[in-house]
Order: C-alpha cells, then structure tokens, then sequence
C-alpha cells in the first residue's frame, strides 16, 4: 500500500483514533488540535492524554496547533470538528493554496445539524458554502459503527464512504482499508449523514431506559430493543423526508450498525448522558435546553445528541413528521416533561399500535 499525506482537523476521540488507525497502516498523518498540552502530549509521549487517554499513538502521528499548515499540502484532508465549530473552522483552511486549487481530497467525520438562518442544515451543505466552489459535490462523508477506543486498538471497524462523486467515495475507501479498517462505498449523502446525526438522539433515550431497567419490573432487555427497532423507524422517516435515496443505507452499517453502537456501547457519551439524567439528575443543572447547548462543556464530555434533538425537532415540524422518541428528548431536555414520562408515553404507545 502506498503511503498517503494525510491531515486530520480536529485531535479530539474520533479524530485522534481514526489518525491513529491510519499511521498505524502506514500513512504519515498530521492533526491539528486548538491547545497546546494535546500537540505536546502526541509528539512527545504518543498519546492524546486529554481527549484519548491511554491509547498509545504511533510515531507517524504528529500534531501542530498551526491549523493552515496541517490543511496544507495533503493529499487527503478529513475534518472532526464537532458540529457547533465546524462551519468556523473550516473558514480557517479556505485561503490554503491546496484547498483553494482542490488538488486536496476532503473527508468528514462531523456528526450532526449545523444552524442556519434559514433552519438546520447538514454538515456537507454547510461545508460547501464554506469552502471552495470546487468542493461541492466532492466531499465525503465517514461514518458506521466506530468507537474511537477500538479503532484506536486496531479492533475491526466497518466504516461508509459516502459521496455524490463515486471516485472521491473510492479514493477514500481505500485510504480506510488500513488493519483493522474495512471500508465501503455509498452515493447516499444524504441518508448517511441522517443515521450519524439522529442516532445519537436514539441512543440519550436508551441510555435513561438502561438506567430506569436497573430497578424496574418493567423495562429490561426486550423493552430496550424495542426502542432501538422504533428508533431506526424514526430514523429512516426523518432520512425519506430530507431526501436520502436508498432504503438499504438505514439497514447497513451506517443506519443500524451505528445505532446498535452507540446505544449499547460502553463508550457511548450520549449512552452515558441518558444514564446521567436518571443516575445524577444532571438536568437539574440547567434551565431548557436552549441553556444545556450553551453551557454543555459543563457536562464534562459532549453529548452530540442533546444538540441534535434540537434541530431534529425543527425538521419534524417543518416536514409534519411524528417522530415521538426524538420529539420526547427534546421535550425532556426542554423541561417539558420528565423521563419517565416519556418511557410511559413510549409504553402506551407500543402496546396501541399495530
């Protein structure tokens, strides 16, 4: 395998263990991290000692806080920014001669909605207006079942290549098919990035079922995977509405592949996040959910799912879709109702519909 030029924007879990997955196949990889202590904890222990403690990091990672000269002169570029910064830093690479010529090939790993004036917007609409004319219809976007930690270990990971240009979505795919990767193609843009945005609402409400289950008579392990199955439901109506183009992207391991992760995992943030507004009462913290999104590096990880709710419930206004699990978060973040009041709802609702 040849070895390819590749930076990654952003040195938090994901994109420090995908980097990793990479320089471990041989690639020489380059991250870029805003703080200081993370770029001299990678180049000289081989380890991201904040965001991905106790992995060690191969010597053909390196790390730099200067973000245009990480973007720069790559022949594959992918940006792991979380969603709230993505559209800001990538306003930061756009004036890079490679970037601005396209001789860079751009991939991402962003999950989520990104805010607009007018609604929300998916993350590689967002991008195209935000870098190079060039990029539109070019980029790719990576998702599947993959916890950082185990793609850090080198443990098999499956992962979609997902692009409107099918030799991009190829060029990427076999960037990924590194030990421990296995990689594949897909033209649904759109569908993809549905599962990897609203998956992670599904999996908040599984987290506080889980922790409800603990000391209930009547949740356990059949009432959890009957949210995931309602879950995927949701999820393929919201992709249908937004215009994904493949009903088998909902049933691969974009759709329910990374659903049953995420739910289940014990690396899960927005598992653990739903566990933590039963176990802590951590929403007692925080006024709506206008105030949780603001002040979420209190909660001391990110839970991309509390964000996501939020624009999942604009979506669903907007198109008329009842989407109850999603539309329950959102209501329970908003200091609408409580948890358990939704799990009832949930209840009610299972056992009244055909």
């Amino acid at each position: 395998m040849e070895s390819k030029n590749v930076g990654v924007i952003g040195a938090g879990a994901w994109g420090s263990g995908l980097a990793q997955a990479l320089a471990r196949g041989g690639h020489k990889v380059e991250v870029w991290a805003m703080e200081q202590d993370v770029v001299d904890s990678i180049n000289n222990e081989h380890e991201n000692k904040r965001y991905l403690p106790g992995f060690p990091l191969s010597e053909n990672l390196t790390a730099s806080t200067d973000i245009k000269h990480v973007a720069a002169n790559k022949e594959f570029l992918i940006l792991a920014s979380p969603s709230l910064y993505l559209a800001s830093t990538a306003a930061k690479i756009i004036d890079v001669p490679s970037i601005q010529e396209g001789s860079t090939c751009i991939g991402v790993l962003t999950k989520g909605f990104v805010p607009s004036e007018n609604g929300p917007r998916l993350v590689l609409e967002t991008l195209e207006d935000a870098l190079p004319a060039c990029y539109r219809h070019y980029l790719v976007y990576i998702s599947g079942p993959s916890h950082a930690e185990e793609v850090a270990m080198g443990k098999l990971t499956g992962l979609i290549a997902a692009s409107e240009n099918p030799l991009n979505s190829i060029r990427f795919r076999e960037l990924l098919r590194v030990p421990g990767l296995m990689a594949y193609s897909s033209l649904d843009v759109v569908g993809v990035q549905i599962c990897a945005a609203a998956k992670n609402i599904v999996a908040v409400v599984y987290g506080s079922l889980d922790a409800v289950a603990e000391h209930s008579d009547i949740f356990g392990d059949n009432a959890e995977s009957l949210l995931l199955a309602a879950g995927l439901n949701e999820i393929q109506t919201l992709g249908f509405a937004m215009g994904a183009t493949h009903a088998e992207t909902f049933t691969s391991i974009a759709g329910v592949g990374d659903l049953d992760v995420t739910c289940r995992s014990k690396y899960g943030r927005n598992r653990r996040f739903g566990q933590d507004i039963i176990k802590t009462d951590l929403l007692s913290r925080f006024k709506n959910l206008d105030d949780l999104i603001s002040r979420i590096q209190e909660v001391g990880y990110l839970p991309e799912g509390a964000v996501a709710c939020k624009y999942v419930h604009e979506i669903a206004q907007k198109h008329g879709l009842r989407l109850t699990i999603c539309d329950g978060l959102y209501r329970i973040l908003n200091k609408e109702i409580e948890p358990m009041d939704l799990l009832r709802e949930l209840l009610t609702l299972a056992s009244s519909e055909e």
